[in-house]
């Protein structure tokens, strides 16, 4: 019986991240990682994931911020760069004149720009997820 339990575990481990692999293949993960309060604004670290094949020279995505109470705080372009294909960038954000406590959700609206060989990729595998656990991320 001893050996039997660590052979399956060892088996399940292995087994894991092919499945958080899958569940991402195709995708363009963007995932808000953090946010950091400042006197005088708001800085989002979004970690961004490209599964999809296809390279991304440029991403600009129109960006919509929530307040508390649900309302629109405003309404931006967030510009990610070049988003090579199976390599995890880190992109910042520093918001003026909002305060993190006051971010309730966040929207991509859809892709500004996108400059690939599927120019479309941008949007239609767009993936938002958020790591903040009061920040709702959409798109």
């Amino acid at each position: 019986m001893r050996r039997i339990l660590p052979l399956s575990f060892c088996l399940f481990a292995a087994a894991a991240p092919a499945l958080s692999q899958d569940a991402t293949a195709g995708a363009l993960t963007v995932e808000l990682n953090t946010t950091q309060a400042s006197a005088d604004a708001c800085t989002l670290s979004f970690m961004v994931t490209n599964d999809t094949g296809t390279a991304i020279d440029k991403a600009v995505f129109e960006t919509v911020l929530f307040n508390a109470s649900g309302a629109v705080q405003s309404l931006t372009l967030f510009d990610f760069g070049t988003l090579p294909p199976n390599r995890p960038r880190v992109r910042q954000f520093a918001v003026p004149n909002m305060a993190c406590a006051d971010l309730s959700r966040i929207l991509f609206n859809g892709a500004s720009t996108c400059t690939a060989a599927d120019a479309g990729v941008c949007d239609t595998a767009l993936k938002p997820v958020s790591r903040v656990g009061s920040v709702e991320v959409l798109g």
